[in-house]
């Protein structure tokens, strides 16, 4: 990066965590592993683990890790209703990590404990009424993720949900923006829309950094906007994906053929995950109770892990789901992300000086 960041580029988002730049690298399942999450901390955004597909023991090695290759502050998304939550908590604030994500809404207990310790707290929320309700438990921040973004998504765009947002809990806690950002123009718009920042997902997994097999990178580079979906019938709740001969064959299932196969891989998840049967049965009523879910929609939830996993580890797109957010029509290459980040930094900065010359 030839220039110096705009003076805007340095946000609450900043100030909270301790990142140059307001930008967050999501924690996406079989993903944002260390490798991912130490690139984009040393490049100066907030990169942020995944640690609902690790064990306890996994995520404490991926913690040391990241602490490895880099001293810059970093997060980890943690999964609500895990029977393991509290453990997972104890080891951010033992370990000194900055931030705790969370992809449901965090209970007020966890967030106490949290903010205790000096963890910033950043959960991710669809609607306006969730970012009042997690505001009020003392957030730090939220994500707002509109419509456009990749893997679980509600149905507002970005476009008006994040304003809402902002109108509704701005002027307490930082707001995040996400879905469909990709770019620095993205970043400019989002703060222009009174947000702190942006987080992005896909533009980070089509990074070199990223371990998703290269294969699997070039038919998400092949993707065009028009080609994604979004099914509830993966695991029960709306989930955007890469259109493939896989989710067409899911979306014309039966229920009687998809809840056997998702009981096979509940058991294959678990096996891999070391939990045992008591446990895996406690964590179904958790989120059962937790999400007001069916037996069946809670058996249905082990699609998700299982099939990305199949395709983003294991390179298995014919039995696999690509989530993506519909940006990913408008990426055809992978930077590094040391060269994402300052490309970002470097467009905002010129379009805001642009739209104010000094």
């Amino acid at each position: 990066m030839t220039a110096s960041p705009h003076p805007a580029l340095r946000t609450r988002l900043c100030e909270l965590t301790g990142v140059r730049y307001p930008i967050v690298q999501t924690g996406m399942g079989w993903v944002a592993g260390p490798r991912l999450v130490a690139a984009t901390a040393s490049a100066g955004a907030l990169g942020i683990l995944a640690s609902a597909t690790m064990t306890v023991e996994e995520l404490a090695a991926a913690v040391e890790e990241v602490q490895a290759r880099t001293d810059a502050p970093f997060g980890v998304n943690l999964r609500t209703d895990a029977a393991d939550a509290g453990e997972r908590v104890a080891l951010l604030v033992d370990r000194g990590v900055k931030v705790a994500s969370f992809a449901q809404a965090p209970r007020p207990e966890m967030v106490a404990r949290l903010r205790e310790a000096d963890v910033v707290v950043l959960p991710t929320v669809g609607a306006r009424r969730h970012a009042e309700k997690v505001a009020q438990w003392g957030v730090d921040g939220v994500i707002a993720q509109g419509a456009e973004g990749g893997g679980h998504t509600g149905a507002v765009p970005t476009s008006l949900l994040l304003p809402d947002v902002v109108d509704a809990v701005g002027g307490k806690v930082a707001v995040i923006g996400a879905g469909g950002f990709f770019d620095g123009r993205g970043l400019v718009a989002a703060l222009a829309y009174g947000a702190d920042g942006i987080a992005m997902g896909t533009r980070f997994l089509l990074t070199r950094e990223s371990t998703v097999p290269d294969e699997v990178k070039e038919r998400y580079l092949a993707t065009p906007v028009t080609g994604t979906v979004v099914t509830t019938r993966v695991d029960g709740a709306p989930q955007r994906v890469v259109r493939t001969e896989v989710v067409d064959h899911l979306e014309g299932a039966g229920r009687l053929t998809a809840l056997p196969r998702a009981l096979r891989n509940a058991l294959a998840f678990r096996r891999r995950t070391g939990a045992s049967m008591p446990a895996l049965l406690r964590e179904g009523r958790a989120m059962k109770e937790g999400n007001d879910l069916s037996w069946s929609q809670v058996v249905m939830a082990a699609n998700a892990p299982m099939m990305t996993r199949a395709a983003l580890v294991e390179g298995r797109t014919d039995v696999g789901i690509l989530p993506t957010g519909q940006v990913v029509g408008t990426i055809d290459e992978l930077p590094t992300v040391a060269e994402l980040v300052d490309r970002i930094v470097l467009q905002a900065s010129e379009v805001l000086y642009r739209l104010a010359p000094t």
